[in-house]
C-alpha cells in the first residue's frame, strides 16, 4: 500500500506502543494494537504535516509547488485569446509553499486491550480475524464478516477496524467500518469515523473520505479541523472534474461550518489551485480567491507576494475589470513593499486592452522594459487590442510586426488578434496578406482567423470571396458551424436556395456540426422571400419542435400566410422524445450518464458531463448538445453568437425522463435495467462507444459499466446472440466488457454508421480514448478470461462517474 511503501507521503504517523503483558498471555501479538498501559489506550491524534506534502508520487516535492494543472487539448471550437497556444495559467514561484507543522485537533479513539475480553473464544475470534481480514478482497472479507454477526458487536468490529489501520490497511478498516453501518446495534463513533476519513483522505481516496464526512454531519456533528484539511487536500491532489469545486466547497465550510482557522498551507494550496488554471477557467473563482484573501487577512498570516499577484491576474481576466480592486491590491503591494513583477505588469495590460487605456498601457509597457525580463508574447497581443480599441488598427499592426522582429515569430494568438483587428477595419488586403502569411506558418487552429476573413467578406458583399474563403477553410480545418452560418447567410443573400437548402440539410445530418437559431432564421427567410410557403411552413415545425426563437419580422410573415389558409400558428408543440433521442439516452446511461430526481420522484433532471480531457468528448459534446436542445435548462443555453459549449450542462426537470430514472437510476443509485437486453441496437451500442468507450493500442474496444454482474453477464448474452463475442472484467463494481481482435471488428462494422463523422478516424487510431479514465483502462488485462479483480470495495466511489 502507498502509506506503508512510501512512509515520507503521508501526512502522519501513528505511534502504538507495546503493553507490559506477562509472557503466559495467549494473544501477545495483538497487544501491539494498544496505545498506552492504562484499561482504556487511547488512539491518538496524528500530526499533520502541511498539505504540501500530501501528494501523488510523480508530483513536485513539498518544497516546490503546491498543485500543477495542464489545460487540456484545445478545440478548434473552443477558441479565444486567452486560452489558445499559450500558457496563460498563473506562474508561481517555485518556492511558494508553507513550512506550517502545527498539529491538528483529532478526537482520540479509544479502545480496549485484547486480553482484557472475559471470553477466550472471543480473544482468539478477534485474533483470527485481525489476521486473515486484510489479505482478502472486497467480496471474501465481507462473507467472513457476514459469518461473525452472530456474535460480534459494536466493540468487537472497533478493534479490528483499528487494528487495520494500524497496520496500513484502510481499505479493509473502511470496509469493516461500512459494515458495522448496516447493523442494529451499531452507535456513531465520532473518534472512529474521523480516524478513518482522515487515513482515507491521507490516501487521496476522496470519495470514500467524503462519504464518512458526509456522516458525521448527518449525525449533527462538525467534522474534525484534520478531517477538514485532510480533505480539502485530497480533493486538490485528485485529477478528476470537479474535484476543485469540492475543495473550494469544504473549505469554506471549515471556517463557516467549523469555525476552524486553516493552516497557512491550506490557504496557499487551494488559492494556487485557482490560478493554475487557465485564465478562461479561473474567472468563475474569482469570489472564492477574494475570500481566501479575506481569510489570510484576517487571521494575521503572511500573505505571500503571488497572493497579490495572482488574485490582480483573475481580475484582469474578469469580462468587467473591477480597476478600483486592482488599484487597492496593487497599493497594498506597495506598503507591503512588494515590487510589481512580470505577472501583474502583464495583467495590467491585460485590463487597458479591455478597456481602451492607452496612457496605462503604454506606461506599463515601459515598465516592462524595464524589468529586463524578457517581453512575453501576450504582453504584445494586449498593446495591440489597446489600439484597435481606440481606432488605430494599423498601429496594432505595427505592434505585431514588432513582434515578429522582436520575438523571432509571431503565434497563433498574435495572428488571431491582428487578423481580427483587420478585418474589423475592413482593410481587405492587409487581412488577406495576413492570412496567406498565417496560413503558410502552419499554425493551428486557423478557424477563427476564417470566421473573421468571412464575416468581413459578407459584411462588404463580397459574397463569391465568401464562397472561397469557406471552400479554402473546409479543406484545412474541421467544420464548424459559425462557418457554416456565414456561408448560408451569403447563399441566401444571392438567393441561391437550392445551394442553400443542401447546405442546411448537411448540417442537420452532420453531428458533428448541426443546426441552431441562427441557421433556421436564415433559411426560413430564403423560403419566405421566395415564397415557398410549404418548405417555410416545415421549418417553422422543426423551429417549434426545437424551442428555436422566430426573428419577429418574420413571425409576422408567417402569421399571416397561416392565416390565410386558416391554419392555426403552432405556439407551443407537446414535449417528447424522438426514436433517435431515446436510443441515444440509453447508450449515454449505459456510458455513464446521471439522473436526478426530487425529494418525490416525480420531476427528474439529466445531467450531461464530458470530460475536458477527452478529445473525442469535445466533439460528441456539441452534437449532444444539439440533439436535446429542447430539453435544456435555460441557465445551459449558450448564446447564438458564441461556438463555445460548456462541458456540463443539464436538461429541464420533468417527468417525462420518469421512465429512464426509474430504469437506471432507482432510489438515487446508478444500476443496469432489467430490460436492458431489448435496448441493445447498433445506435444504443454507438452512443455507449463514444461516450464510455475505449480504443486500446493493440485495436481492442473496451466499453465501461457499472452495475450487478448478473445484469452485465445479461448484455453479454445478448451481445453474443448478435455475434458479438465478448470478454468482462471486473475492478469492484466496474465492468470492462472487451471486444478483443476480429470481435473489435465486428463491433466497429455494426457501430460505425451511428459514429459521428468526425469521431471515426479519431476511435479507429489506435490507443485514442473516448472515456474518462484511461490509465485505469491501460491495467485492463483480458488474457486470463473473464474472471474478477475485486479490489475496489462494494462501496466505493462507484456512482461518482
Amino acid at each position: 500500500m502507498l502509506l506503508s511503501t512510501a512512509p515520507d507521503l503521508t501526512l502522519s504517523t501513528v505511534t502504538l506502543t507495546h503493553s507490559s503483558s506477562s509472557s503466559s498471555s495467549p494473544l501477545p501479538l495483538f497487544r501491539s494494537l494498544t496505545l498506552s498501559p492504562t484499561p482504556h489506550r487511547r488512539f491518538s491524534s496524528p500530526p499533520i504535516i502541511s498539505a504540501l506534502q500530501f501528494r501523488r508520487p510523480h508530483a513536485l516535492p513539498a518544497s516546490t509547488a503546491l498543485l500543477q494543472h495542464l489545460p487540456p487539448e484545445q478545440d478548434d471550437q473552443d477558441w479565444d485569446s486567452s486560452n489558445v497556444a499559450q500558457s496563460d495559467a498563473f506562474d508561481f514561484e517555485r518556492c511558494f509553499a508553507s513550512t506550517d507543522l502545527k498539529h491538528l485537533a483529532s478526537p482520540n479513539l479509544e479502545v480496549r486491550e485484547l486480553d482484557e475480553l472475559p471470553e477466550q473464544w472471543r480473544r482468539s475470534k478477534l485474533a483470527w480475524l485481525c489476521k486473515e481480514l486484510p489479505s482478502h478482497k472486497s467480496g471474501t472479507l465481507i462473507r467472513i464478516l457476514n459469518a461473525q454477526k452472530k456474535w460480534m458487536r459494536q466493540e468487537d468490529a472497533t478493534y479490528v477496524a483499528v487494528h487495520c489501520m494500524r497496520i496500513r490497511e484502510n481499505e479493509a478498516g473502511f470496509r469493516v467500518y461500512k459494515w458495522m453501518m448496516q447493523h442494529k446495534w451499531y452507535r456513531f463513533d465520532f473518534a472512529l469515523a474521523t480516524k478513518l476519513a482522515d487515513y482515507m483522505g491521507k490516501e487521496r481516496k476522496f470519495a470514500k473520505c467524503r462519504e464518512i464526512f458526509d456522516d458525521i454531519i448527518k449525525q449533527g456533528r462538525v467534522p474534525s479541523e484534520s478531517t477538514f484539511h485532510i480533505l480539502v487536500v485530497a480533493y486538490l491532489s485528485a485529477p478528476g472534474e470537479g474535484c476543485l469545486e469540492e475543495a473550494c466547497s469544504v473549505y469554506n465550510r471549515m471556517i463557516q461550518l467549523g469555525g476552524y482557522q486553516p493552516r497557512l498551507s491550506l490557504h496557499n494550496s487551494l488559492f494556487k489551485a485557482i490560478v493554475s488554471k487557465p485564465g478562461s477557467s479561473a474567472k468563475p473563482y474569482l469570489k472564492q480567491a477574494e475570500f481566501i484573501f479575506h481569510n489570510l487577512l484576517t487571521t494575521g498570516l503572511e500573505i505571500h507576494k503571488d497572493i497579490y499577484s495572482g488574485l490582480i491576474w483573475l481580475h484582469s481576466y474578469q469580462d468587467t475589470v473591477d480597476t478600483e480592486r486592482m488599484a487597492s491590491l496593487r497599493k497594498e503591494m506597495q506598503e507591503a513593499g512588494i515590487e510589481e513583477g512580470k505577472e501583474v505588469l502583464v495583467s495590467i495590460l491585460r485590463a487597458c486592452s479591455k478597456m481602451g487605456d492607452v496612457e496605462e498601457a503604454e506606461n506599463t509597457w515601459l515598465r516592462l522594459l524595464r524589468l529586463n525580463v524578457g517581453l512575453p508574447s501576450q504582453a504584445f497581443v494586449y498593446k495591440m487590442e489597446v489600439y484597435a480599441k481606440v481606432g488605430e488598427p494599423k498601429k496594432s499592426l505595427e505592434i505585431f510586426r514588432e513582434m515578429q522582429e522582436h520575438l523571432g515569430s509571431a503565434n497563433v494568438v498574435a495572428y488571431h488578434k491582428v487578423i481580427e483587428i483587420v478585418c474589423k477595419a475592413k482593410e481587405i488586403e492587409l487581412a488577406e496578406s495576413l492570412m496567406a502569411d498565417f496560413i503558410n506558418t502552419g499554425l493551428k487552429p486557423s478557424m477563427p482567423a476564417y470566421i473573421d476573413l468571412m464575416n468581413m467578406y459578407f459584411n462588404l458583399s463580397l459574397y463569391d470571396k465568401v464562397e472561397s474563403a469557406f471552400s479554402q477553410c473546409l479543406e484545412i480545418c474541421r467544420p464548424s458551424r459559425t462557418v457554416y452560418c456565414i456561408y448560408l447567410d451569403s447563399l441566401v443573400k444571392v438567393r441561391n436556395l437550392d445551394k442553400a437548402e443542401e447546405i442546411f440539410d448537411y448540417m442537420q445530418s452532420n453531428g458533428a456540426i448541426g443546426i441552431n437559431v441562427r441557421s433556421c432564421n436564415t433559411i426560413l427567410s430564403g423560403y419566405l422571400s421566395a415564397g415557398d410557403d410549404f418548405k417555410a411552413e416545415k421549418i417553422y415545425g422543426l423551429m417549434c419542435q426545437k424551442k428555436y426563437d422566430v426573428d419577429p419580422p418574420l413571425m409576422e410573415i408567417i402569421n399571416s400566410f397561416l392565416s390565410l389558409r386558416k391554419k392555426q400558428v403552432k405556439r407551443h408543440i407537446s414535449m417528447t422524445l424522438s426514436k433517435e433521442q431515446r436510443e441515444i439516452l440509453v447508450g449515454l446511461l449505459l456510458g455513464g450518464l446521471q439522473i436526478e430526481s426530487d425529494d418525490d420522484r416525480k420531476n427528474h433532471m439529466i445531467r450531461f458531463e464530458f470530460s475536458e480531457n477527452s478529445s473525442a468528448h469535445s466533439v460528441l459534446r456539441g452534437h449532444i448538445y444539439d440533439q436535446y436542445h429542447e430539453w435544456l435548462h435555460p441557465s445551459c443555453k449558450r448564446s447564438e453568437n458564441t461556438e463555445h459549449i460548456p462541458y456540463k450542462f443539464s436538461s429541464i426537470s420533468h417527468s417525462y425522463f420518469g421512465f429512464y430514472a426509474d430504469q437506471f437510476w432507482p432510489n438515487g443509485r446508478r444500476m443496469i435495467p432489467k430490460l436492458v437486453h431489448r435496448w441493445l441496437s447498433p445506435c444504443v451500442l454507438a452512443y455507449w462507444y463514444m461516450y464510455g468507450g475505449y480504443r486500446t493500442a493493440s485495436g481492442d474496444i473496451l466499453l465501461k459499466i457499472k452495475g450487478s454482474e448478473e445484469s452485465v453477464q445479461k448484455i453479454v448474452r445478448t451481445l453474443k446472440a448478435m455475434s458479438l463475442e465478448c470478454k468482462v472484467k471486473r475492478k469492484g463494481r466496474v465492468f470492462w466488457i472487451g471486444f478483443l481482435g476480429s470481435n473489435s471488428t465486428l463491433f466497429w462494422k455494426l457501430t460505425e454508421p451511428y459514429i459521428l463523422d468526425d469521431l471515426k478516424h479519431l476511435l479507429k487510431s489506435d490507443g485514442e480514448s473516448s472515456g474518462n479514465n484511461t490509465v485505469e483502462n491501460e491495467n485492463i488485462n483480458f488474457a486470463s478470461g473473464s474472471d474478477t479483480d475485486e479490489n475496489a470495495s462494494d462501496n466505493s466511489d462507484d456512482d461518482r462517474n
